[in-house]
């Protein structure tokens, strides 16, 4: 199968991963629940995968790297940590509905910053007018799941610092390609998935925390320290790190952001598969592509439709192929409405560190014989 769904989950990862998560299962515990070599282990294990992160990321504190299940599970912490109903929350024009529904089970006023797609200067501009002084938390999805658009993050977290509001940041297609600095950005919350660019198993997630005190936790129950406390302890990661941590998920996880750590050119790969798969595409006049091949502005995600056929249709044909790629409106409508494709959706591609410029000559040969059928 030539795998291009990256963007849901990397699906094919480094061994070290695999190896790591099988391994856990039958020799991790649950750290801070014993004083025996598997809980110790466990701990042990928790702590390097944190400290590893804290320093990819340039976290302060290993304490401030918080395990989740997935970058929905932190971005419901971060929503619901600093959104109150009727308060003004701004958002892009790309947001998932990991950040829409929790917003709209809040009641929060949603105000979304509509830039057009692949402009940095409409994006600064339209984050300019939506973030006014009645602003309560913004929240911007740094690379969009559907068009692989790289917002400038540098430019709305420096707003967002000037004028005080707290910036929850979506990092779900930017950890381990896009540079994320924490501390420089300023952001109070960074959520991320393990299992698509840091190469980790699924059910595992990180969320980068600011400031204890404004982590409001989601989830109640133990957490092996405090135990006598009614309330959940006020001490990160503790304080939102409710029940069983997913030890065999964390090692895999560990394993991934060596990996990621040691292969800077992880983005450059992507962007090189993409711009040769798009480049076939584009001699097809009967598929419209969104890309966009000036530096900085897109990602290894490449949306496209081809004219006449249905996505979904269009991706069941691949699949007939051998040819793994997703169509539809890739839960996030917002993204849709703001560049146009909503009532078509399109056919999304997206590569990883692990595909090829040969899988890429399979996948343009497979769609030109599908748009001519």
């Amino acid at each position: 199968m030539i795998y291009f769904d990256n963007a849901a989950t990397t699906l094919r990862k480094p061994k070290a991963v695999e190896d790591a998560a099988a391994r856990a299962v039958g020799t991790l515990a649950s750290p801070g629940r014993g004083a025996y070599s598997a809980a110790a282990d466990a701990a042990e294990t928790a702590y390097k995968c944190r400290a590893l992160a804290a320093n990819y990321f340039n976290v302060s504190s290993p304490e401030s790297v918080v395990f989740t299940f997935n970058a929905t599970h932190g971005l419901n912490i971060a929503v619901n940590a600093l959104s109150k109903r009727g308060e003004r929350m701004v958002i892009s024009g790309y947001e998932h509905n990991a950040v829409l529904r929790p917003a709209a089970a809040l009641g929060a006023a949603l105000a979304a910053a509509q830039g057009g797609l692949f402009s940095h200067r409409e994006a600064i501009q339209a984050f300019d007018r939506a973030l006014t002084n009645t602003t309560r938390v913004c929240v911007v999805n740094h690379i969009s799941n559907v068009f692989g658009f790289i917002q400038p993050i540098e430019k709305i977290a420096e707003m967002c610092r000037d004028r005080n509001i707290p910036l929850i940041l979506d990092a779900s297609q930017s950890a381990g390609a896009a540079e994320i600095d924490f501390d420089a950005l300023g952001a109070e919350f960074i959520a991320m998935p393990g299992h698509k660019g840091l190469y980790g198993p699924q059910g595992s997630g990180l969320l980068l925390c600011r400031d204890a005190e404004r982590a409001i936790p989601l989830l109640y129950g133990g957490s092996g320290s405090g135990s006598k406390l009614v309330d959940m302890p006020m001490d990160l990661p503790d304080r939102l790190e409710a029940g069983t941590l997913n030890m065999p998920g964390i090692a895999g996880l560990y394993e991934g952001l060596k990996f990621v750590a040691s292969e800077p050119r992880i983005l450059r790969h992507e962007s090189n598969v993409l711009n040769y798969a798009a480049d076939g595409l584009a001699l097809n006049p009967r598929i419209k592509l969104f890309r966009n091949s000036a530096p900085g502005l897109q990602s290894g995600v490449l949306s496209f439709i081809i004219h006449g056929i249905d996505c979904e249709a269009a991706a069941e044909r691949l699949s007939e192929r051998g040819i793994a790629v997703r169509a539809g409106q890739h839960c996030a409508p917002q993204a849709h409405l703001t560049a146009g494709t909503a009532n078509t959706g399109t056919i999304r591609a997206s590569f990883s560190a692990f595909n090829t410029l040969a899988e890429a000559d399979v996948f343009v040969n497979a769609v030109s014989e599908i748009s001519r059928e």
